[in-house]
Parts: C-alpha cells; sequence; structure tokens
C-alpha cells in the first residue's frame, strides 16, 4: 500500500465497531482499507457526501500518512496539508472559520509557521474551541496528517436545538435503533424519551414505521424534545406524551421499545432506581409484541441485568460501550437487546 495516498479515517464510540462495520457496508462506494483501535482507514473518495452522512461515526477526517512527514517536513512542504485543507473546504468555505493544530510542541517554530501559512492561505483564524481541527501526530513510525472534513463532528445533528445534561449520543441511539431489526416493524415506544434522539433517529432513518410514540414525566423535557423533532421534519410523525412508568399507561402493544434509562443526576432525589428498573422491565413485558425487541441503553446495567434475568424476558445480544463525558470521566455503559421467553405453555 502506498503509505502517502490519500485516506479517509473514521472515529467512533469505543463498542460500537460492528455497527459502523455494518453501516459501511451499506454503501458500495466505501471500502475499508484497515483498522487500528478506534479507528477504521477507507479508500479516499473525492465526493465526500456519503461519509458525512454516516450515523454510527463521531468524526471523520482526511488523512495521508508517511515516515516523512513530521512537523518540520511538512513546514517545508506545506502543499500537502495545504491539499487536505482544499478537499475539506471545497464547497464549504462559509463553514470554515477557525483552525486549530493537534501537534506536540503546537509552540515549536516549526508548528507556528504551518498556522501562519494556514491564516494567510486560508484567512482562518486560530482558536482554542475551532471549525477546523488538523491534527500532526506519530503513529509508531508513521507521521499522519489529518483534516476534520465537517466543522462540527458527525454526532452532531442538525435536529439539536435544544440539548438536555447527559442527553444520549446520536450515533449510540442509531446503534440502539440498528439493533432492532426496524426495517420489518410497523410500532416504535421509547420509553423516558428525553430529548427525543432516539425517536428522531428511527424517524429518519426508518420512514417504513407507522407508529412513532415516546414518553416522559417531564414537561420541561418534552418541551425541549417537540422543539427538536419539529426541527428533525417530524412534527406529524411523532407522538409525545407526558405520562410515568409508575402509571403504566395503556398505548397499546409495540414492535419495539427502546431506552436511554435514567440514572444518576436524571432521577428524583428520592427514587429508588433499583424499583424504577423492575416497573420498567415489568411494564416492557406487558407492552412488547410477541417476536418484537426491546433495546436498554444504561450505565446501570449490573441492576438491570439481574432485574432482566428474573423477568419473561431474554437477553440476545449486549453491547459493551466506552467514552469520556464532557467532565473527563470514563463511562463504561452497556446495550441490552431483549426477546421475550417462548412461553412453556
Amino acid at each position: 500500500m502506498n503509505k502517502s495516498k490519500l485516506q479517509i479515517k473514521l472515529a467512533f464510540i469505543t463498542g460500537l465497531r460492528e455497527i459502523v462495520l455494518n453501516e459501511i457496508s451499506q454503501s458500495a462506494n466505501l471500502r475499508v482499507i484497515k483498522e487500528e483501535g478506534d479507528y477504521i482507514y477507507l479508500d479516499f473518495m473525492q465526493d465526500l457526501t456519503v461519509i458525512k452522512r454516516l450515523r454510527s461515526v463521531s468524526r471523520a477526517y482526511i488523512v495521508v500518512q508517511n515516515s516523512k512527514y513530521n512537523p518540520r517536513y511538512i513546514s517545508n512542504h506545506k502543499s500537502i496539508l495545504g491539499n487536505l485543507i482544499e478537499i475539506a473546504i471545497s464547497g464549504n468555505k462559509d463553514k470554515f472559520k477557525t483552525f486549530k493544530i493537534i501537534c506536540a510542541g503546537s509552540d515549536s517554530p516549526r508548528v507556528r509557521s504551518i498556522a501562519e501559512y494556514i491564516q494567510k492561505a486560508y484567512r482562518l483564524t486560530e482558536k482554542e474551541e475551532s471549525d477546523m481541527k488538523i491534527h500532526i501526530i506519530k503513529l509508531d513510525e508513521i507521521w499522519e496528517i489529518g483534516v476534520q472534513i465537517t466543522s462540527r463532528p458527525l454526532s452532531f445533528r442538525d435536529y439539536k436545538i435544544k440539548n438536555m445534561s447527559g442527553a444520549m449520543d446520536p450515533t449510540i441511539a442509531y446503534a440502539v435503533n440498528s439493533l432492532c431489526e426496524l426495517e420489518s416493524a410497523n410500532s416504535y415506544l421509547n420509553i423516558f424519551s428525553g430529548s427525543a434522539t432516539l425517536l428522531i433517529e428511527a424517524g429518519q432513518c426508518y420512514p417504513n414505521l407507522k407508529q412513532l410514540i415516546g414518553f416522559d414525566n417531564n414537561k420541561k423535557s418534552i418541551s425541549l424534545a417537540i422543539q427538536n423533532i419539529k426541527k428533525a421534519g417530524l412534527i406529524k410523525k411523532i407522538q409525545l406524551k407526558e405520562k410515568d412508568i409508575f402509571d403504566k399507561p395503556d398505548l397499546g402493544k409495540f414492535d419495539v421499545i427502546t431506552s436511554d434509562l435514567p440514572f444518576g443526576m436524571s432521577i428524583s432525589k428520592n427514587e429508588d432506581l433499583e424499583n424504577l428498573y423492575r416497573c420498567f422491565v415489568e411494564y416492557c413485558q406487558e407492552t412488547l409484541n410477541h417476536g418484537g425487541k426491546l433495546a436498554v441503553y444504561t450505565s446501570k446495567h449490573e441492576i438491570l441485568k439481574q432485574i432482566i434475568l428474573e423477568s419473561r424476558l431474554k437477553i440476545i445480544k449486549t453491547l459493551e460501550l466506552k467514552f469520556i463525558t464532557s467532565v473527563n470521566a470514563y463511562l463504561r455503559p452497556k446495550i441490552f437487546v431483549c426477546r421475550l421467553k417462548q412461553s412453556s405453555v
């Protein structure tokens, strides 16, 4: 393989590899070259539209690798980086106004000369919180130069007008839905609907769904969710209801039920998490159609797993995830996919 040829580098949340590879496989134009940790490298393509539409990926970059491409070399051959920048900003110049270089020794004269080149050639301002992310990093014996192809991560969705603290990452919502065989489902219920990320991802990816319902007991959450649903163009398709799980609302039966289960700050002070999860599982048992699927996401998976094992639900798949939160703490949540157990009668 020619180490100096352009490639596309995809970053994703640890644990979502199979979801990402499955989404890539659905496009005939995308070809995987290699995998390294939580990164997948693809053959370069001039039209980046397909890459920008990937829903399981957090970030995407145009990269080039070569053992020579250290900061000194790039400062003397700036057109190598300039080529990547040109591709990223092509047709999107208005989206990029600021830039940041991620590189060891970012204050060195060589890196400073690269920054000055970018400022002059592309009229971009250097800023910590930037539109254009550029990296010059060493991977074993190879140097990699990369430019993020979008001004915001791919995981930032246009419909996100309002976000809640601790809201679900849309790439995880996409993953939860993709594990539910929604292509063959008609009805979808989202419990503890929050900012409606799961509902919107389902509505946008699976137009065949005839019934999309979510409920939450928090008026503020519902109000924020409605704004997101409107922006997504799904206000006529998604129904939101103010309901409490402890009241066991009668909304009918569903082919698929999903939930980002509350924990920590997102539950009431005096609320017993085990009691809440038990009530949730009991409700899902009664509300899920036979042959249907339940997909649940939570950081308190030990509690949930024990309750499911005592229920009429059977765990058919789990995904273990790992990522850093905005406050630099590691979260290790799990996705559980369940079906109703076959009746022994």
